[in-house]
């Protein structure tokens, strides 16, 4: 086999082989985005003269409720942080206490969560608990500061929350819409006792629904999908490229040298004379 032919195999091998490392380097690094739920409509845009289609999802409207502080606060108050919610009441002898515990296992998962959203607006630790009553009558903020304390809950990043009956289960049932993706027990409308912790993104957008009890497949995706949302692909909120763009240009500069040098052997084979015959 000849200089040339030689060098054209490994032009035509390296190719590939380059292309398939690329985007073996770039997939591994690829995230998985949890999806967002209720779609609300599809509207048509034009943007550059191309008309184009585009989903409007479900946002969760604002609700103001009083937390374990006795301070009244609003949902919309949450800027830039994933969203856990569950709901509870105090006086629950059944799942609450496991369900606060798991929560409290997430919290401290995301402990360096921060304490005040400014000072770590790029972190991937970016997330505000919140557990909602569901017998508001009885549970006062008094009791769900003890409730609180007795969990060990972090005040900083965790709202234990009650207020209007009507407020909160509207909210429950016409903006989260638990009752729809629970696929076990079916939850009342007169007292939507559940399970279900929901995954709310930082513009209000439902990404997720999770078994509170499963400690071995659910919450472990929770967890997942909580630091998955701080690293997004969004017009809005720009994260960096999936792939470091050194090691990227590094590898181009490896292969451009390669086919560089494989040319220029195929160039100097085709100057070569053969010698004369002495």
């Amino acid at each position: 086999m000849n200089t040339k032919a030689f060098a054209a195999i490994l032009v035509a091998l390296f190719i590939p082989i380059t292309g398939y490392f690329i985007l073996k380097y770039s997939s591994a690094r690829a995230i998985d985005i949890p999806h967002k739920y209720l779609l609300d409509s599809v509207v048509t845009k034009t943007k550059n003269g191309k008309v184009y289609n585009d989903s409007v999802w479900h946002t969760v409207q604002n609700i103001r409720l009083i937390n374990q502080f006795g301070d009244t606060v609003n949902l919309y108050d949450i800027k830039n942080k994933a969203i856990v919610m569950d709901f509870f009441f105090t006086g629950c002898g059944s799942i609450c206490p496991t369900l606060t515990r798991n929560m409290r296992m997430i919290q401290q998962s995301f402990e360096k969560g921060s304490k005040n959203i400014t000072d770590d607006a790029d972190g991937p630790n970016r997330v505000q608990f919140i557990s909602m009553s569901i017998d508001p009558l009885r549970d006062s903020a008094v009791r769900l500061k003890a409730y609180a304390d007795k969990y060990g809950a972090n005040n900083d990043n965790w709202w234990f929350l009650t207020g209007s009956k009507d407020s909160i289960y509207n909210f429950i049932f016409e903006q989260l819409k638990v009752d729809k993706y629970n696929d076990t027990i079916p939850i009342s409308p007169e007292f939507p006792h559940t399970g279900r912790f929901v995954l709310l993104d930082q513009d209000f957008h439902i990404r997720g629904y999770y078994d509170g009890l499963d400690t071995t497949e659910a919450l472990p995706k929770l967890a997942r999908d909580i630091g998955t949302l701080m690293v997004e692909k969004d017009p809005q909120h720009p994260q960096a490229l999936p792939f470091d763009p050194l090691e990227m240009g590094v590898l181009f500069a490896i292969a451009a040298i390669i086919v560089f040098i494989m040319a220029g052997i195929i160039f100097k084979k085709k100057k070569i004379k053969p010698l004369d015959n002495l």
